[in-house]
């Protein structure tokens, strides 16, 4: 068992399934949460087994939108302190503007999927964080600082509102808050079918060093801020975007 315990959402694929390799990499045991359960638990032994720690990654199936799910999170935690919250669940939810109930519909599943999830979860967790030292971090986008994904954009930027007011509450308890505010990322399932060649030549031409971001990389901005080396940053937007956006 390693000595520190870090819960991370949205934890089967892509952005998730890096940190929490690479927080298993660090000596953390990680618990993955998400909705898959199948895609959660092949996500768990291939990182367990990769880092030759056995059960080192615990998979835990849960919608985050819903708070009496979330009380599995807690009751897999059982009475281990937590050491980092990395919440990552969310992703873009298509939608109609076609009426205004379409309109509140999709505002509202965007909302729920990106801010809900981040808010119940912590908030599950927030007692058995760790005093001093513990760790949230909320996985937001470059959407949020540029627009153009509508509410999308609404729901990551909030995030970021939301950072600084946790930030200023835990603060005396010596628990950080900061957020990771990814670019275009590839190898992960955000855009489905979605995107094009084209879109993602266009992507990478935006960005200042010519390449498409990749999971590792965010990943590592990550460990980063829930490792002993930022307990003096909290209240931050740490962008990792290949200078697409650049620092404001």
């Amino acid at each position: 068992m390693g000595e520190r315990l870090a819960v991370v959402s949205g934890g089967g694929t892509g952005i998730g399934a890096a940190v929490a390799r690479g927080l298993v990499v660090d000596g953390y045991d990680v618990v993955i949460v998400g909705r898959r359960g199948d895609v959660l638990r092949a996500t768990a032994e291939r990182i367990s087994a990769e880092c030759g720690r056995a059960s080192a990654v615990r998979a835990v199936t849960a919608d985050l939108t819903d708070p009496g799910q979330v009380a599995g999170v807690v009751d897999a935690v059982g009475e281990r302190t937590v050491d980092a919250v990395v919440n990552n669940a969310g992703g873009y939810l298509g939608g109609s503007d076609d009426t205004l109930d379409d309109v509140a519909a999709w505002w509202r599943a965007n909302l729920d999927a990106n801010v809900l999830t981040a808010v119940l979860l912590t908030e599950a967790l927030r007692p058995a964080l760790r005093r001093p030292g513990g760790r949230v971090v909320l996985v937001s986008s470059i959407a949020a600082q540029r627009g153009g994904a509508g509410p999308y954009s609404a729901a990551k930027a909030a995030l970021h509102g939301w950072a600084y007011d946790l930030a200023t509450r835990l603060g005396k308890e010596q628990i950080t808050v900061n957020v990771v505010s990814p670019g275009y990322v590839a190898d992960t399932e955000f855009f489905g079918d979605r995107m094009t060649p084209e879109g993602h030549a266009a992507r990478v031409a935006a960005t200042l060093v010519g390449r498409a971001g990749e999971p590792d990389d965010i990943a590592a901005a990550v460990r980063y801020l829930v490792g002993p080396s930022a307990g003096y940053v909290t209240g931050q937007v740490l962008g990792v975007n290949g200078g697409s956006v650049l620092g404001r």
